[in-house]
């Protein structure tokens, strides 16, 4: 399945279903035990997001969303380029990174004409408007790209990475990591190397030499009044958005008792089924025909990746592996962490994030079996640096999405996002070695008590 992946010789999804073949004649596992791996809870909560997801997209919601924080933040051109970072960030919190991307770049291409139209009005003589050269669209192309990776990993259903590993750990460890306890850390994560991004763009890889954008605030304007005033159906939808998020973070420190994070994203979507758009024609905010658009490849690899991490413990391969790992104990837990985040983002740049989570998550918990340390430490390091492959067009769809623009050369993304990958690992390795810890009140150096019985399986001293 890994070299499936890796090399996309069949398609991604279509690698998921091995499991459901190969385990049961292998006799691994019976098929009723493969195929509820594909029912797992965390499969549904990313349904449910996906469907209120397509319901913003459906209404433009989506794109009013983004015009009024780029308005708010301001319309200098590094101002700009700060805006549209914030608003795809936030947007891929919950709506897909490539629906982020081919929504916000549309948007940036236009107010690049613009700022090009001005230049060349204004007659202003050191500055280079010719595609790939020109600075503040690199900047902002680069920008909306980078954005929509890093504001993935601020929650569950940003990026699937996230699922992965929230998944897996309820596979292999039965524990489950609530909603509002990821944000707890992700959205830190997020913010810092969002300001870090947007700074290395405009200060050093691209320092912009266009320092105000005549008409820029105006142009923002215009594009707002096209969408009108908010509608009833954005309305809805916002509400029944904002009680689904309330929901989930409120959980996280409440108990809900089996009402879960699943049970409210399919709660909400249902919600969205039933609220009309127009009673008399019988429409309603989201429809079937709608439905159906989500990326089901993307649920059925997290079937895949789960059902393959269930293999790892019913066959003793994770005890296995944990064996023939005990040599790495001797290595500082750090050292390890920055090697792990370095590994998978380089193996990101080639490959599928999502297949590349799906394939290190069981090993990596092994690895913590084998050096006796919470599995935490290393899991969520390659979870994150997952997201983090910035050098590129094929290591990301928002990264493609953007060379695509022509804006941007591969040497160009290739330089910046190798800069980028540096400071990624580097704030992944302090986040989850320093700050993890301290909010999610563990100890990262030790196993904790629900692994001992998992460690003595093992055969760890």
């Amino acid at each position: 399945m890994a070299v499936w992946w890796v090399t996309e010789a069949l398609p991604i999804a279509a690698v998921a279903f091995v499991p459901i073949s190969l385990f049961p004649l292998l006799g691994v596992m019976p098929t009723g035990a493969v195929t509820a791996q594909y029912g797992n809870q965390i499969i549904y909560l990313f349904i449910g997001g996906f469907f209120i997801a397509i319901t913003m997209e459906r209404w433009n919601l989506h794109r009013r969303i983004a015009l009024n924080i780029i308005r708010l933040v301001g319309t200098a051109p590094a101002r700009i380029i700060l805006g549209f970072m914030i608003a795809s960030g936030l947007l891929s919190m919950f709506v897909s990174n490539t629906a982020t991307a081919m929504m916000m770049v549309p948007i940036g291409l236009a107010v690049i004409k613009q700022a090009i139209d001005l230049v060349k009005q204004n007659q202003i003589q050191d500055i280079d408007t010719r595609p790939e050269h020109f600075h503040f669209a690199i900047a902002l192309m680069l920008g909306i790209a980078y954005a929509c990776s890093i504001g993935g990993v601020a929650t569950i259903l940003g990026t699937p990475p996230n699922a992965v590993f929230v998944g897996t750990v309820e596979t292999l460890f039965n524990q489950q990591i609530s909603y509002a306890l990821w944000m707890a850390y992700g959205v830190p994560m997020a913010i810092i190397m969002l300001v870090l991004c947007w700074i290395y763009l405009v200060k050093f890889a691209f320092p912009l030499r266009l320092k105000e954008l005549p008409g820029g605030e105006a142009f923002i304007r215009e594009e707002l009044s096209k969408l009108g005033r908010i509608t009833r159906e954005e309305i809805m939808i916002s509400v029944v958005f904002a009680l689904v998020a309330a929901l989930w973070i409120v959980r996280g420190f409440t108990d809900f008792g089996n009402f879960n994070d699943a049970a409210i994203a399919i709660t909400g979507s249902l919600a969205l089924f039933m609220l009309p758009s127009n009673y008399a024609k019988g429409a309603f905010l989201l429809d079937w025909k709608t439905a159906v658009k989500i990326p089901w490849g993307i649920v059925v690899l997290f079937g895949g990746g789960l059902a393959l991490a269930h293999g790892f413990s019913q066959t003793g391969l994770a005890a296995w592996i944990a064996n023939a790992l005990l040599f790495l104990s001797g290595y500082n837990l750090i050292i390890l962490i920055f090697a792990v985040a370095l590994l998978t983002i380089l193996l990101t740049e080639v490959t599928s994030n999502t297949a590349t989570a799906t394939m290190m998550m069981p090993i990596l918990g092994s690895m913590a079996l084998a050096m006796s340390v919470h599995p935490y430490g290393l899991m969520i390091a390659a979870t994150i640096a997952a997201s983090f492959a910035f050098m590129l067009p094929v290591a990301t769809p928002p990264n493609a999405v953007v060379f695509g623009s022509s804006f941007v050369t591969i040497p160009q993304m290739a330089r910046a996002g190798l800069w980028l990958n540096i400071i990624g690992v580097i704030v992944i390795v302090l986040l989850t070695y320093f700050l993890l810890p301290l909010i999610w009140d563990i100890d990262l150096s030790v196993l904790p008590e629900w692994l001992e019985a998992v460690e003595s399986a093992a055969g760890n001293p």
